[in-house]
């Protein structure tokens, strides 16, 4: 794994917001924003991008192209993670994706978060409701 990083103090909300939408695309694990503090005391962003080592390049690329920085610091890392699978899940408003994963206390259920807000828009109700009947659901 790996962790590029670079402080932004001079990008617009617009550019950051696409930005992340394009590492996402390109192969990004995780990207964040985190608010901080540079030289002079300005007000600056840390972009936050998790990847695996293969997809290093394309997404510097995609940082250097879209966001104003001129250098991105490299942070290589182990990481820990539980076993897990997808599963479909059938609620009182239809199908919701879930991701399954096995805990040292057992099973738990993550509703993924796309095919519930669809599904809610879809039948009019609020998000929360379809997540709690996603969570409740018996598996097969």
């Amino acid at each position: 794994m790996c962790k590029l990083e670079t402080n932004l103090d001079d990008c617009s909300g617009e550019l950051l917001g696409y930005t992340m939408e394009r590492l996402l695309e390109a192969g990004a694990l995780d990207v964040q924003y985190l608010p901080a503090f540079m030289k002079k005391n300005r007000p600056a962003w840390q972009l936050q991008v998790l990847c695996r080592q293969e997809n290093i390049e394309r997404l510097e690329q995609i940082i250097f192209s879209e966001t104003t920085t001129i250098g991105i610091r490299r942070c290589f890392m182990e990481r820990s993670v539980l076993p897990r699978k997808q599963a479909s899940v059938r609620t009182p408003y239809g199908q919701v994706q879930v991701k399954l994963c096995q805990t040292p206390q057992g099973e738990r259920r993550y509703v993924e978060y796309a095919s519930a807000a669809q599904l809610a828009k879809e039948q009019g109700v609020p998000l929360a409701a379809v997540y709690e009947a996603a969570v409740r659901v018996d598996l097969p």
